[in-house]
């Protein structure tokens, strides 16, 4: 019995010490990048009409999100869903305080994106050179070229610019990846006048571990306020790696509503990490987003339904069949009540 309370004891003051340390060690507040209107329906077979995503970012904005990437200025032939990218950027109702970036890899793409009104646009680098050329047709020195010259370009005109991080936790051509390669790319793009990086598991192989060990040598040269994170969710690893960049300070988190997403040029990688799911977490945490959730994953049922597909967020799933249990419930109880009321006014 007293080897039995004492693990009892011993446990219960583990849980309570590591819960203390655990809760000192995160943010406050935590900034959701929501990328779905560009990262999630790039890889989406079906196209949407141009009105469907200027209302899905409207509705995003509306459940209390700050920042939407709006869409891509980039090759219509590579990328067909983002072939309406002047009439979307251009279209949308613009809230004062409210971002929507572009990405803009090229400087075809930043000229595009300033004729069409944009204030934020992002630019790509990757950590291997065979995913970079399959991507986009540069190796890494290549890419990082377009880079600097469209942030430098941008900066000039008053665009702020952020950068992407392929492949930071691993390539589907080149495998494992040196954890160091991600800093370098950082402090390149960093050093070019991007505001935040941010550091991005393409393919959504990365494990607590993996992302640790990406996050410990850059954070040690970078400060964190300067770095976002980027998970796909392939592996289900996604929220326990934002858990872990959380705890080293990182306060920008990439998700994309209802999961949607996968990349082009990486065959088998799923959507992005769910919004929902994210923010969820984060409530749970007591971490402050500024989102509603059930506005959120009404956005969320609204664009699968429209696309044709189920909700990936585990959230939504679970919220919504909770609700529709109340709601069936409750009508119900309405009908049971007004029949007893009829019975007594017949027995009457």
């Amino acid at each position: 019995m007293n080897k039995i309370l004492n693990k009892s004891l011993k446990i219960s003051s583990i849980r309570k010490f590591s819960t203390f340390n655990f809760n000192n060690s995160l943010p406050k507040k935590v900034k959701i990048v929501e990328v779905g209107p560009r990262d999630g329906l790039q890889n989406e077979p079906k196209f949407l009409p141009t009105s469907t995503k200027i209302s899905l970012i409207e509705r995003l904005v509306n459940s209390g999100l700050s920042a939407v990437e709006a869409t891509a200025f980039v090759s219509p032939k590579k990328i067909p869903q983002m072939a309406d990218s002047f009439e979307v950027l251009s279209s949308i109702k613009k809230i004062e305080n409210i971002s929507y970036p572009v990405l803009a890899p090229n400087m075809v793409g930043l000229e595009k994106a300033i004729a069409a009104g944009a204030k934020e646009v992002s630019v790509l680098a990757a950590c291997t050179n065979t995913f970079s050329q399959r991507n986009n047709g540069w190796t890494i020195n290549e890419a990082l070229a377009k880079a600097k010259e469209v942030t430098q370009a941008a900066t000039k005109q008053n665009i702020i610019v952020r950068g992407y991080i392929s492949c930071s936790l691993g390539c589907p051509y080149e495998g494992n990846i040196n954890p160091n390669k991600p800093t370098e790319i950082a402090e390149e793009l960093l050093s070019y006048g991007c505001y935040e990086v941010a550091i991005s598991d393409t393919i959504g192989v990365g494990t607590p571990g993996t992302t640790s060990a990406v996050l410990e040598p850059l954070l040690k040269k970078i400060d964190s306020k300067f770095i976002a994170v980027h998970f796909h969710d392939t592996f289900g690893q996604a929220l326990s790696n934002i858990l872990v960049a959380l705890q080293y300070g990182i306060c920008v988190v990439d998700s994309s509503i209802a999961g949607l997403g996968g990349c082009p040029y990486a065959a088998g990688a799923s959507g992005n990490v769910a919004t929902e799911d994210v923010v969820y977490m984060l409530q749970g945490l007591g971490i402050d987003t500024g989102i509603n959730l059930n506005n959120l994953i009404e956005v969320g049922n609204f664009i699968s339904a429209t696309l044709g597909r189920n909700n990936s967020s585990k959230v939504a799933v679970a919220l919504t069949a909770k609700r529709a249990r109340a709601e069936a419930a409750a009508s119900t109880n309405l009908q049971s009540t007004q029949n007893c009321a009829f019975s007594s006014v017949v027995s009457k």
